[in-house]
Parts: structure tokens; C-alpha cells; sequence
């Protein structure tokens, strides 16, 4: 295809902060090699050395996201990329999480009151819902079959010949969704506080 791969030392990009959640080792590759692109698109090191040879295809790098605002801010600056922003009008929202729980038997009707009931939402939000409800059944049935602690003696030291505890996958309703929503909901705000807090005692 004529496209060729490009490996490049980001060192110089080393930060104090290395090792933070926000700021590996290998985020400061990423955004030093696409740094690099972005400032001479045909000439990139493959290596610590730079020769005549080094020259490659220009190609369109496209990078999708939910919020680039974590990023290196001089790789977003206009002119170093070139940013859509696509948000999910209403009926977007409800044929795509209309999609996600089509399987579940869940109707129409209801996804209806999902996504009026929790506007303003990232597409996730709504499948963090189906991942709480079906969180909350596994913990429900660890402790039907005698507790975390028991765990390990039921499923890989239980006795020859014994049957492994069954799981039943719950059935999705609308009630457990709107719950989980409303504990996702206090969660981010209750995060929100907590952040409004540091940046108070940081002043």
C-alpha cells in the first residue's frame, strides 16, 4: 500500500509527571511522533539518526475521541489539526441506544425515557447502564453462592465430580436501567464536587 510505519524517540518529551494516569511513557510517544508529522509531514526519523533517506509518504492521520481537551494542547492548535466535533442530536441518540439494548428486548418506548430521563449524556453513559444492572446480578449471585470468600473454593477447588454454580444472565427491564442511571448520575456529580474542591483548595 506504500504506507510506511514511523518509530521515533519522544525522550525530550520526558515529564515529572511520567507515570500518571494522564501522562505514560507511551501517551508522551504518541504525541511527540505526532508532533513531529504534523510539523514536516515528509521527514521523520526512524531511528536516533537522521539521513536523506528518512522521507515518508504524507498520509492522512485521523484521530477520534471523546474529549481531546486531556490532550497536548500545541497538537490541537489550529493549523497542526483540523477538528470536527459531531454531536448526537436527540433522535441520534435514541436510534443508537435504540441499537444497543435491541437484543435485550428493551422497547422503543422505554429508550424513549432512558434518554429524555438522562439528557446531555456521552453515547457510553448509556451502555454503563446495561454494564451496572448486569454488575449488580453478579454480586448478588456471588453472595447467593456463599460470598466472595467461597468464591475460589466453588469455582476452582470444589470437590471432583461437582457441579460449577450456574450464572443466569438477568433480563434487562426498565426499572433496573433507570436505577443504574440515577447511580451513575450521583456518582459523576458527587466526582464534580470532589474536583471543585481540589481546584478551591488549590487557591
Amino acid at each position: 500500500m506504500g504506507i510506511e510505519p514511523v518509530i521515533m524517540s519522544a525522550g525530550e518529551l520526558e515529564s515529572e509527571r511520567a507515570g500518571n494516569t494522564q501522562m505514560t511513557v507511551n501517551n508522551q510517544i504518541v504525541i511527540g511522533t505526532l508532533m513531529n508529522l504534523a510539523d514536516d509531514p515528509t521527514r521523520v526519523s526512524v531511528g536516533q539518526d537522521w539521513t536523506e533517506s528518512d522521507i515518508t509518504n504524507r498520509v492522512p492521520i485521523i484521530v477520534t475521541g471523546n474529549d481531546f481537551s486531556t490532550l497536548y494542547a500545541p497538537l490541537i492548535r489550529d493549523g497542526r489539526m483540523d477538528k470536527f466535533y459531531w454531536q448526537p442530536t436527540r433522535e441520534d441518540l435514541i436510534n443508537i441506544v435504540d441499537q444497543m439494548y435491541k437484543k435485550d428486548g428493551i422497547s422503543r418506548e422505554n429508550i424513549l425515557r432512558i434518554v429524555d430521563a438522562f439528557p446531555n449524556q456521552a453515547l457510553d453513559f448509556y451502555g454503563a447502564l446495561r454494564s451496572r444492572t448486569y454488575d449488580r446480578f453478579v454480586l448478588k449471585w456471588v453472595e447467593e453462592i456463599g460470598g466472595a470468600e467461597k468464591l475460589g473454593e466453588k469455582l476452582l477447588r470444589r470437590k471432583k465430580g461437582a457441579p460449577l454454580p450456574t450464572f443466569i444472565a438477568p433480563k434487562q427491564n426498565i426499572e433496573d436501567l433507570m436505577d443504574a442511571g440515577y447511580s451513575l448520575v450521583e456518582e459523576q456529580e458527587m466526582v464534580m464536587r470532589m474536583r471543585l474542591s481540589e481546584e478551591y483548595m488549590k487557591k
